[in-house]
């Protein structure tokens, strides 16, 4: 069965650009190692541009775990979290 992952990440002020350059990296990592992923974008919120969402679906919780435990993910907190304003808070959907 399919899963969704919905994150809302709030970033820091001034850490637009850092939050963005970092994520993009993630993004194109994720897309080009993840065969158990079929989607995975972040958009800023229009009603507080210090809020982004981040929209995942992978194949199966297997591919979710995989995606948790892999390199790029893992190399990817360090550039993100001196973006961070706040712990991201993160909504697991099963597909139907």
């Amino acid at each position: 069965m399919a899963v969704g992952v919905v994150a809302t990440l709030t970033v820091a002020e001034g850490k637009n650009a850092d939050f963005e350059a970092a994520f993009t990296e993630l993004m194109a990592a994720v897309r080009e190692h993840e065969p158990g992923n079929e989607f995975y974008s972040v958009f800023q919120s229009k009603e507080n541009p210090q809020q982004y969402k981040v929209l995942e679906r992978y194949v199966d919780q297997a591919a979710l775990d995989a995606h948790g435990k892999s390199d790029h993910f893992r190399a990817s907190g360090p550039k993100l979290a001196p973006c961070m304003a706040a712990a991201p808070v993160i909504e697991y959907l099963d597909g139907i």
